[in-house]
């Protein structure tokens, strides 16, 4: 571990030491070789993000890491931090910074968290809700295979605290599969929340190597046709990455899948490999090919389909319901 002014830093791909003790590997995959690097992509000029900065996005900062919250706009490294904390939004992330998968398009940190969980954190969830004032919330966690009902009971505790203290929000839920256990999904769906989500990620042919192996495109499927026959009230969502090598037919393909479970919402958003040590981009999907997808996601029967290039699940996840690609400019 190398140290800047004196304060310890962690190389991305390194193996490292957490507060609660236990090894994880920085930013979810090993160190390749610099002859296994592929040379990265330059980004197009559609690819433009804002910068982190101004009095919301610290005010934002400020919360996060007084309530000792994980949020996944920073895990993830997600490119609409700077503007959805600017708005005073975050994506607070459950059950700790470490997951115990490897998904090769992931940046969260990988481990085994022997069981740890913060006993505090329904509380400080709930009070990061109020303090933001916000109507609408997204939580989603890590997997956390080292519990026995991969974290589900801990997902509903933070749920339900979180509309004790703020009755009015709606909250949306991304949840892990929870290795296929119908009762875990239950325990979540019947938490109170509005709108449940596990995201495919990508097309059936590339799930693996896309997704770590205890991941499966059919294992998502039938976790999110079961919480929608176990609550039919709840709204349904789920969400791809392009760029990845896909062709348009399985894309297609992939919305005839989630249609014939009646998921309600599905988001697609070009995949951004981040850092060197993670799948590389195939190619850049034009604003043009995403409003094709949208308009074909549509005729389909979604209620909404979220489609341009920095759309991730999460991102303006309270405008869905506006029905108009969450604001996003049109295509030329």
């Amino acid at each position: 571990m190398s140290d800047f002014k004196g304060i310890p830093v962690i190389t991305s791909g390194s193996k490292y030491r957490t507060d609660q003790g236990f090894t994880a590997i920085k930013d979810g995959m090993k160190q390749r070789a610099v002859a296994d690097k592929p040379e990265r992509m330059r980004k197009p000029s559609w690819i433009k993000a804002r910068l982190p900065s101004g009095p919301g996005y610290n005010a934002t900062k400020h919360n996060v890491d007084t309530h000792r919250l994980a949020t996944v706009c920073e895990e993830s490294k997600c490119p609409n931090i700077g503007e959805c904390w600017s708005h005073g939004t975050a994506t607070i992330m459950l059950m700790g910074e470490v997951c115990t998968r490897a998904c090769r398009f992931c940046s969260v940190n990988t481990g085994n968290p022997r069981g740890w969980l913060d006993a505090d954190e329904p509380k400080n969830a709930a009070e990061s809700v109020r303090l933001m004032n916000l109507r609408y919330i997204v939580l989603t966690s890590v997997d956390r295979d080292d519990l026995a009902d991969g974290g589900a009971s801990h997902y509903a505790a933070c749920i339900r605290e979180i509309l004790r203290v703020n009755p009015d929000v709606n909250v949306e839920a991304l949840t892990p599969d929870f290795s296929g256990s119908h009762a875990a999904v239950e325990t979540v769906v019947d938490s109170g929340l509005h709108v449940f989500a596990q995201n495919v990620e990508t097309v059936r042919r590339l799930t693996h190597p896309v997704r770590d192996a205890r991941a499966s495109y059919e294992r998502t499927l039938d976790v999110l046709q079961h919480a929608k026959a176990h609550r039919p009230d709840v709204i349904t969502k789920t969400s791809l990455m392009v760029g990845l090598g896909e062709t348009e037919a399985e894309i297609l393909e992939a919305m005839d899948d989630l249609r014939a479970i009646n998921v309600d919402i599905v988001t697609f958003g070009q995949y951004l490999q981040p850092t060197p040590n993670h799948l590389a981009i195939e190619r850049f999907v034009t604003p043009d090919e995403f409003a094709r997808y949208r308009e074909a996601g549509l005729a389909k029967g979604f209620m909404e389909v979220v489609s341009g290039p920095l759309v991730r699940s999460s991102y303006r996840a309270d405008r869905v319901f506006d029905k108009n690609n969450v604001g996003l400019p049109a295509a030329s």
